[in-house]
């Protein structure tokens, strides 16, 4: 329950606020309908027709939705110790609901959700932020628009590929910390692929080179695999790829 919870009201940021918060309403209502039922009797008291002050406010349909959820929200946060700050979520909501321009991207929030449920996510999306920042200041690594760094080994003479061309490669792929996950001279045969099925890294990345060059990329995570887990690649983890391109075969038409 608590997990099904937690993805919804993950919702409440990476999407539209009242989407999200739709979502968990709907999943307490399931949930407490699912409760079995007492065999006790219950007695009701019949319901005044004045309204008491505290209902007064509600005045639509609307008005007792959004309060019961803003509750249901706040009641699940409190038991799971968590301090919630009602200025930012109501600043939150509206800065969605006016159009304005949040204080995070659905990205950077969705990083705080799943850095609070696994902190050592975030330790490796901040060893890589600080890898990078460092990296950026050698003379020989460029950065481009996307946070994709590189920088020549050897430069080629020949055609440079576009997105939906096949290139023909060798690399060598690593983590900051030199661990190499994947290596394509040891197979004892260059890899062939369309360029735009690969990570966004691999398909920014290589349109720079002109075929015959070899390039070092250094690829953030955002260009890479993420914040998940993939084999032996942790999420949130910088990418290092020594690529050589050895040839470029054009897509046809």
């Amino acid at each position: 329950m608590r997990i099904l919870l937690f993805l919804a009201l993950n919702l409440l940021i990476m999407k539209k606020c009242i989407a999200g918060v739709i979502c968990v309403f709907i999943i307490l209502n399931s949930h407490a309908q699912k409760k079995p039922t007492t065999t006790k009797p219950v007695t009701t008291k019949p319901l005044t027709t004045k309204p008491t002050t505290q209902t007064s406010t509600l005045k639509t349909e609307a008005d007792s939705m959004s309060y019961a959820i803003g509750l249901s929200v706040a009641n699940f946060y409190s038991q799971q110790g968590i301090k919630l700050n009602s200025t930012l979520i109501t600043k939150a909501c509206n800065d969605v609901l006016e159009n304005k321009k949040p204080l995070m991207t659905e990205e950077q929030a969705n990083l705080v959700f799943m850095c609070h449920s696994n902190p050592q996510l975030c330790s490796y999306v901040k060893a890589g932020e600080s890898f990078l920042a460092e990296n950026k200041k050698k003379p020989n690594v460029k950065t481009t628009p996307s946070g994709l760094q590189y920088e020549v080994l050897k430069q080629g003479t020949g055609i440079k590929p576009a997105a939906i061309d096949t290139v023909v490669v060798n690399y060598v792929g690593t983590l900051t910390n030199g661990t190499e996950f994947d290596n394509s001279y040891k197979k004892g045969t260059p890899i062939s692929f369309p360029l735009n099925r690969v990570i966004k890294g691999w398909t920014e990345g290589l349109q720079l080179m002109p075929a015959g060059s070899k390039y070092k990329f250094y690829v953030p995570y955002q260009l890479g695999y993420g914040l998940n887990n993939d084999q032996t690649i942790p999420g949130g983890s910088v990418l290092i790829f020594e690529v050589e391109l050895l040839d470029v075969k054009k897509a046809k038409g």
